[in-house]
């Protein structure tokens, strides 16, 4: 008796794993490919705005907000959650002296 039981068990552990697995399958079918990421070369800008932009504040900010914007108006941008990765490089500074 305790043989036939362990088949029993091991059919269903069995059938549970081919359910689970033809339910990943189908999860797999009806994900839809993720967008690519939105990325903005704002440039080189000044030390004090790339700091305000990492708080969330600034010109820099407002300016991405417009980029997303107008994307969004254009009809390039749909409503989906997207990563946007932000490219500002730091100007050099200015020697006082030659």
């Amino acid at each position: 008796m305790g043989v036939i039981i362990k088949a029993n068990i091991s059919k269903t552990i069995l059938q549970e794993n081919t359910m689970a697995d033809t339910a990943k399958a189908n999860v797999q079918a009806n994900r839809v490919a993720p967008e690519p990421p939105i990325v903005l070369d704002l440039g080189r800008k000044r030390r004090k705005q790339i700091k305000l932009l990492k708080k969330g504040t600034g010109k820099l900010m407002a300016e991405v907000q417009d980029c997303i914007q107008e994307l969004k108006q254009a009809g390039t941008v749909t409503e989906q959650v997207r990563p946007v990765i932000v490219l500002v490089r730091e100007r050099r500074r200015r020697l006082m002296f030659p």
